[in-house]
C-alpha cells in the first residue's frame, strides 16, 4: 500500500465506481478502498437473509417468501433512461459488455386520485385519458414542439429565443391546464419540483424530448431500461472496468483515516497501520464527515408483494409519480416496482419502493399516499436516511465528496453528480457524443 497514487477512491458505491472507472480509463493511477466487505456502498444490494438483518434484526425470514439468493433488493433503486446520460457514461467506458439491461413496462403519473400513464407524444396525448378533448389538441400541439425541436437548428425555436424564456413563459404560449403541466414537469422533464418554472425553457425541453426518444428507442412501454439482476451490477461492472486499465481494488479495509498536510491538502489515506499517498481523494459523505452538511432526509418504505402495482396495466416493473401538487406537499414521491422478469425476485414477487424527501419525522403517515396505491403487501419496511452535500472547498483541499442518494427513483441527478465530480477533479469535461445504438435492452419476452 506504500506506493503514490493519483486518485484514491474510498467507497464502493456507484458514484465512486462509476468516478473510479472514468478516471482509470482517463490513465489516472487510482486506488479503490471500502471499509465494508462488499460492493455497493449505500447503494448494495442486498439477498432476503441480508434485508432482514438490517431491518428485522435477525436472519430468519419467512419460508413462504421464497429463497434468498433469488432476492437482489437494491437500496438505491433507479431506473435508467434509455437515452439518458448514465447509458452514455456506460457506452463511453465500454461498461455495457457487463451488463444486461430490460426495458421497464410502465411509467405512470398519479393525478386526482387515480394512476395514468405518462404521454409523451403527440399521438399518446390524443389518446390520454388525463386531458380533456381540447386539452388534448394543445398538449398535441406542445409536443409536436418538441418532437421537431433540434438545439442546432433555430429554425426548429420557432422564433423564440429559449435560453432568454422560461419554462413558464413557454408553456403558457400552448395555454395548457395546470394539471398538464404538473405531469409533463414532474413526470417527463422529470423536475423534482417547481423551480424549473422560473428557469430558462432549453433544459425543461431538452428534457422532455429526452423523455420521448428514450421512449421511442426500445418501443417498450416506458423509457427506462434497468440491469437484469438489478443495479448490485454496476458498481461491480465499473469496478473490472478500474482493474482493466490498471486500478486497484481493496475492499473490508477498516478505519480508511484520510491524511492532510499542514496547509489542510489531502496527502494519503491510512489504513491498518500502512499509508497509501495521493495528489487527490473522492469519496461518499461518510469517509469525511466533518466536510458535509445535512441538507434533508429521504423517507422510504421498501415492500415485497405478490402482485403488480394495481392499475398499471400487470407492469412487471414500473415507476409511478406522484407529483407534489397533487399530494398538497413540497416534494414528489416516488414508487419503483421490479420483479422475477428483472431477476430481482424469486417468480411471482415483486419488490416495491415508496420514496419520497422526508417532511415530517412520522414515515410511515407520510408514505401513505404512495404505500396505499401498492395494495397488500406480503412485508413492508420503513427507514429514513440524512442527505448529505459537501461543505468545504474541493480545490483547497483535493478532497472530492459525492452527494448522498436523493429519493428520485430515475438517475439523472445522481449522473449530474457525478459529471460534475469529474470535471472538478480533472479540469475537463467528458465527451458523451456517444452511438446510442451502441447498448441494447432485450425488451419482454
Amino acid at each position: 500500500m506504500d506506493e503514490e497514487y493519483d486518485v484514491i477512491v474510498l467507497g464502493t458505491g456507484l458514484k465512486e465506481c462509476i468516478l473510479s472507472g472514468l478516471l482509470s480509463v482517463d490513465g489516472l493511477k487510482v486506488l479503490h478502498m471500502d471499509k465494508n466487505d462488499y460492493y455497493g456502498g449505500e447503494s448494495s444490494s442486498l439477498n432476503l437473509i441480508q434485508l432482514w438483518k438490517r431491518f428485522r434484526g435477525n436472519d430468519q425470514p419467512p419460508e413462504e417468501l421464497g429463497t434468498s439468493k433469488e432476492y437482489n433488493v437494491d437500496m438505491i433503486p433507479k431506473f435508467a433512461m434509455a437515452n439518458g446520460t448514465l447509458v452514455r457514461v456506460l457506452i463511453h467506458t465500454d461498461v455495457t459488455k457487463y451488463l444486461n439491461f430490460k426495458a421497464v413496462d410502465g411509467s405512470f403519473v398519479y393525478n386526482k386520485g387515480k394512476i395514468y400513464k405518462v404521454p409523451a407524444t403527440d399521438v399518446e396525448a390524443l389518446k390520454s385519458p388525463l386531458m380533456g378533448l381540447f386539452e388534448k389538441r394543445r398538449a398535441r400541439k406542445f409536443f409536436l414542439y418538441v418532437q421537431d425541436f433540434e438545439e442546432t437548428d433555430p429554425k426548429t425555436h420557432e422564433g423564440m429565443d429559449l435560453n432568454k424564456i422560461t419554462a413558464k413563459e413557454f408553456i403558457a404560449k400552448y395555454e395548457l391546464e395546470d394539471d398538464t403541466i404538473d405531469f409533463i414537469g414532474h413526470a417527463l422533464a422529470l423536475c423534482t419540483d417547481d423551480n424549473y418554472l422560473a428557469q430558462p425553457a432549453m433544459d425543461f425541453i431538452k428534457r422532455v424530448k429526452l423523455y420521448a426518444e428514450s421512449l421511442a428507442r426500445f418501443q417498450a412501454g416506458s423509457p427506462y431500461i434497468y440491469p437484469l439482476y438489478g443495479l448490485g451490477e454496476l458498481p461491480q461492472a465499473f469496478a473490472r472496468l478500474s482493474a482493466v486499465y490498471g486500478g486497484t481494488y481493496m475492499l473490508n479495509k477498516p478505519q480508511c483515516k484520510v491524511e492532510f498536510d499542514e496547509g489542510g491538502k489531502v496527502v494519503g489515506v491510512t489504513s491498518e497501520g500502512e499509508t497509501a499517498k495521493c495528489k487527490k481523494v473522492v469519496c461518499d459523505p461518510s469517509y469525511l464527515p466533518d466536510k458535509v452538511q445535512k441538507v434533508g432526509k429521504v423517507a422510504r418504505a421498501i415492500c415485497i408483494m405478490s402482485h403488480p402495482i394495481p392499475n398499471t396495466n400487470d407492469s412487471h416493473s414500473a415507476q409511478v409519480i406522484l407529483p407534489q401538487k397533487q399530494l398538497g406537499r413540497k416534494s414528489d414521491m416516488y414508487l419503483f416496482c421490479c420483479s422475477y422478469s428483472h431477476n430481482v425476485a424469486p417468480k411471482g414477487k415483486y419488490i416495491a419502493f415508496v420514496s419520497t424527501e422526508a417532511e415530517t419525522d412520522d414515515p410511515e403517515s407520510e408514505l401513505k399516499p404512495g404505500v396505499d396505491i401498492l395494495g397488500a403487501v406480503d412485508e413492508i419496511f420503513y427507514e429514513t436516511y440524512d442527505r448529505f452535500v459537501p461543505s468545504h472547498d474541493s480545490a483547497a483541499d483535493n478532497c472530492f465528496i459525492s452527494k448522498s442518494y436523493d429519493s428520485t427513483t430515475h438517475f439523472e441527478s445522481t449522473v449530474m453528480d457525478v459529471l460534475d465530480m469529474y470535471s472538478k477533479i480533472t479540469g475537463k469535461v467528458i465527451d458523451l457524443s456517444v452511438d446510442l445504438s451502441s447498448a441494447s435492452a432485450t425488451a419482454e419476452e
